[in-house]
C-alpha cells in the first residue's frame, strides 16, 4: 500500500537512511525501532509529507489515509469540549447533520419537493455513514481512554498536555486511516488506558506503525519489526521478543564470519609480505592483493550497548523498617484519596505502585516522602536516606551549569570518564555533556535529574515515571542498574517490563486502600486474571435457573410470545450475518495477500482490478459490520 525506495535523508550533517527501501503492505502492525537518533520519528513525518527527500521516491495507493500521533499534539489547545474534538474525526457527519438541520429549518416554510428529495437525500447519506452511532462512539473511545463520564463536556483547553495527546488519540482512532502511525502513543497513558489501547489496536483493521519503548505494548499489538540501522530499514516478522531472539541469532552468525574473514585477511596478508620479498613471487603477491580489494568486507556487530560501570553506593544501612504510614485520612476537597489505610517498607523491598491515574500514586509518594500532609502519622526510620525522583521536582538542578559540571559537582569522587558514560546512557553524548541546563527540554532536564539520582548515595529511592523519555537501551541500563542497587525502592511507574524486571511486590489503590500483592508483575498479572475468570464463573453459577418450557408457556402472555419471535428472528440475522462476515474476512485476506505480490503491483491493470475488488470488500464489509454492531446490541437488549 506504502513503498519508499532507494530513498536518502540527510539531518544533522549526517545522512539517517542510504539508499534505503522499506514496503508497507496492507493490514501490518509495525513496531519501528532504532536507537536514539536513528531517525524514527523523522521517518514517520517523511511518510507523512512534512519533509522533502533528498532521494529516492515514496508510492503509495491512491486516496489512502494517514493518521499521525505525535508529540507535537501536546500543545494543541481548543475551547471545544474534548467530545466535540473527537468528534472532528467525522467531518463528512458533521457537515451532513449541519445541512441537515439547515434543511429541517428550511422545511418550516417551504414545503417543496426538491427541500424534500434533498433533505431525504442528506439523511440516506448521513444514515450510510452510521451517523447516528457516532456520538455513542466517541463517548466510549474517550471513556476508554481513562475519561469519565462528566470530563467528555469539559473544554480541551482545561486539561494537561498528556490529557489532551489521549483526546487527540481518540479523535485520530475514530477517523479509523489506512495507515495510523503512533509516535510513542504510551508515554502519557495509564496501565489500564495502555491495555485498553492495546486490545483496540489488536481489532484494527488498518495498518499501523508504532515507535515505543514499551516492549509489552509491542508484544501485545505488533506482528512485524522494523529497525532503522546503519542508515538502512530491515523488516523482521513476528513481535519484539521473537526479534530479540532472532537478532541474536543472526548477530551471532555475523561475529563468527567477520572473525573468520578477518583470519582469512590475515593470513593472506602474511603470504603477500613473504611473497613481495622475493621477485619470483612478486606478481603472486600482486594477485592476492587484488583478490583482496574486491572481496566483500564483513562488518563486526555494534550492538549499541554504551558500557556503564557506574551503580549505587549506599552511604550506611538502615534498619529493617523503612518507612511505616498510618493514613487516616487523604482528600483534596471533596475528592477522596486515601481512608483508614496503613502500609510498611521493609528494607530490600522494592515495590511498584501501580494503578489509573487520578487514583493518588503520585500523591502516595509525597506521603511516604514527607511532603504531602495528610490526616494520620507516619514515619522515616533513623539511618534512611531517600531520593525522591519526579519529572515536576527539577528545582535541584543549576540551570547556569553544563551537565558534565552538574555531575562533577554532584559527584565529585567520580571520574569524568565514569560521569561521560552515565550521561551517555541518558541520551546525551559528545558535545551534548557541555549544554547548559537552562536550554534543556523538560524531558532532558528529567533525565538530567535522574542520572543524578543513580549517583546519590541514598539507601530508600522515591521514583515517580523514571522511563518516561527514556528509550529502550536506557531503560535497560536503568533496570540494570536497580537489579544491583542494594537499597529500597518504591516506583510509579506504567511500563510493565521494567517493573517485571525490578519489582518484588506490587501495591495498588482500591475503594481507598493500598492494597499489596507479595510478588512480581508477572504473578501479580496472573493472581489478578485468575481472579477475575473465578469472579465471571461465580456469577454465571449464581444466575437463577430458567424455567421448565412448559412453565413458561404457561406463563407468556402474547407480548411475551411476540418478543420470542423478534428474537428469534434476530438470531437468525445474526448467524447469517457472521457467516457473511467470516466469509469477507477471508477475501479480504487474500486479496490483501495478493496486492503485496510482485505479479500483481508490478502490472497496473491487475493491480487496479485487484484493487477495486479490494476496495468493493471493504465496503461491504463496514456495511455488515454496522448490521451486525446492531442486531448484537439489540439481542443483548433482550438477555
Amino acid at each position: 500500500m506504502l513503498t519508499l525506495n532507494n530513498i536518502r535523508f540527510e539531518f544533522g550533517g549526517r545522512y539517517l537512511y542510504k539508499d534505503a527501501t522499506w514496503q508497507i503492505n496492507p493490514g501490518e502492525k509495525i513496531g519501528l525501532i532504532g536507537l536514539n537518533g536513528t531517525g524514527k520519528s523523522t521517518l514517520l513525518r517523511i511518510i507523512n509529507g512534512e519533509y522533502a527527500l533528498e532521494q529516492g521516491e515514496i508510492s503509495k495507493l491512491k486516496n489512502m489515509t494517514i493518521g499521525f500521533l505525535n508529540q507535537d499534539l501536546l500543545s494543541y489547545s481548543s475551547s471545544e469540549t474534548i467530545l466535540e474534538v473527537a468528534m472532528q474525526a467525522f467531518e463528512d457527519a458533521l457537515r451532513l447533520d449541519k445541512e441537515i438541520h439547515e434543511l429541517l429549518e428550511k422545511l418550516e416554510h417551504d414545503h417543496s419537493d426538491e427541500v424534500l428529495h434533498a433533505l431525504h437525500d442528506k439523511q440516506q447519506a448521513y444514515d450510510m455513514l452510521d451517523g447516528y452511532s457516532l456520538k455513542p462512539k466517541a463517548e466510549s473511545l474517550l471513556e476508554g481512554l481513562g475519561f469519565s463520564t462528566t470530563d467528555l463536556n469539559r473544554p480541551l483547553n482545561e486539561f494537561s498536555g498528556g490529557w489532551r495527546m489521549r483526546v487527540m488519540l481518540a479523535r485520530m482512532m475514530l477517523q479509523q486511516p489506512d495507515l495510523l502511525m503512533l509516535d510513542e502513543p504510551t508515554n502519557h497513558l495509564d496501565l489500564p488506558s495502555i491495555e485498553w489501547v492495546e486490545q483496540y489496536l489488536q481489532d484494527y483493521k488498518g495498518t499501523v506503525i508504532v515507535v515505543s519503548h514499551d516492549r509489552y505494548f509491542l508484544d501485545k499489538v505488533i506482528n512485524k519489526i522494523v529497525e532503522i540501522s546503519g542508515q538502512q530499514i530491515r523488516g523482521y516478522t513476528g513481535n519484539y521478543s521473537f526479534y530479540l531472539e532472532s537478532k541474536a541469532e543472526r548477530d551471532e552468525l555475523q561475529k563468527s564470519q567477520f572473525k573468520n574473514q578477518e583470519k582469512y585477511i590475515k593470513e593472506q596478508e602474511k603470504l603477500i609480505d613473504r611473497f613481495r620479498a622475493k621477485a619470483s613471487k612478486a606478481k603472486m603477491a600482486q594477485s592476492r592483493i587484488k583478490m583482496l580489494d574486491k572481496i566483500e568486507r564483513i562488518e563486526d556487530v555494534d550492538d549499541g550497548n554504551p558500557e556503564i560501570n557506574i551503580s549505587f553506593q549506599i552511604d550506611k544501612q538502615p534498619g529493617k523498617l523503612i518507612s511505616h504510614l498510618h493514613i487516616k485520612k487523604k482528600a483534596y476537597g471533596d475528592l477522596k484519596i486515601l481512608e483508614n489505610t496503613e502500609v510498611r517498607i521493609n528494607r530490600g523491598d522494592k515495590i511498584a505502585l501501580i494503578g489509573a491515574n487520578g487514583r493518588g500514586k503520585s500523591t502516595v509518594l509525597r506521603m511516604i516522602n514527607g511532603s504531602e500532609p495528610y490526616e494520620g502519622k507516619g514515619e522515616m526510620v533513623h539511618n534512611v536516606q531517600a531520593a525522591f525522583y519526579a519529572q515536576h521536582q527539577l528545582e535541584a538542578l543549576n540551570l547556569s551549569n553544563d551537565l558534565i559540571t552538574e555531575l562533577i559537582h554532584f559527584a565529585p569522587e567520580k571520574k569524568e570518564v565514569e560521569l561521560r558514560s552515565l550521561l551517555g546512557a541518558f541520551l546525551f553524548s559528545g558535545d551534548d555533556v557541555f549544554k547548559k541546563i537552562r536550554v534543556l527540554s523538560g524531558g532532558e532536564k528529567s533525565r538530567i535529574a535522574l542520572a543524578k539520582t543513580i549517583l546519590s548515595k541514598a539507601n530508600f529511592l522515591i521514583l515517580d515515571e523514571p522511563t518516561n523519555h527514556l528509550d529502550m537501551q536506557s531503560v535497560k541500563i536503568l533496570i540494570q542498574v536497580l537489579q544491583d542497587y542494594e537499597g529500597s525502592i518504591i516506583i510509579v511507574s506504567h511500563d510493565r517490563y521494567f517493573l517485571s524486571q525490578i519489582a518484588n511486590k506490587i501495591w495498588w489503590i482500591e475503594n481507598y486502600q493500598i492494597k499489596e500483592y507479595p510478588g512480581n508483575y508477572e504473578e501479580y498479572e496472573y493472581s489478578r486474571k485468575q481472579s477475575l475468570l473465578m469472579s465471571k464463573q461465580e456469577a454465571t453459577r449464581s444466575k437463577p435457573e430458567k424455567k421448565g418450557k412448559a412453565e413458561e408457556k404457561a406463563q407468556a402472555n402474547p407480548e411475551q410470545e411476540e418478543q420470542k419471535k423478534l428474537k428469534k428472528k434476530l438470531q437468525q440475522r445474526f448467524q447469517n450475518l457472521e457467516a457473511n462476515l467470516s466469509r469477507l474476512k477471508a477475501e479480504k485476506s487474500e486479496l490483501e495477500k495478493q496486492l503485496s505480490l510482485p505479479a500483481v503491483y508490478g502490472d497496473p491493470s491487475k493491480f487496479q482490478e485487484t484493487l477495486k475488488l479490494f476496495n468493493e470488500n471493504t465496503e461491504k464489509l463496514k456495511t455488515f459490520e454496522s448490521e451486525y454492531e446492531e442486531v448484537f446490541e439489540s439481542l443483548a437488549g433482550m438477555e
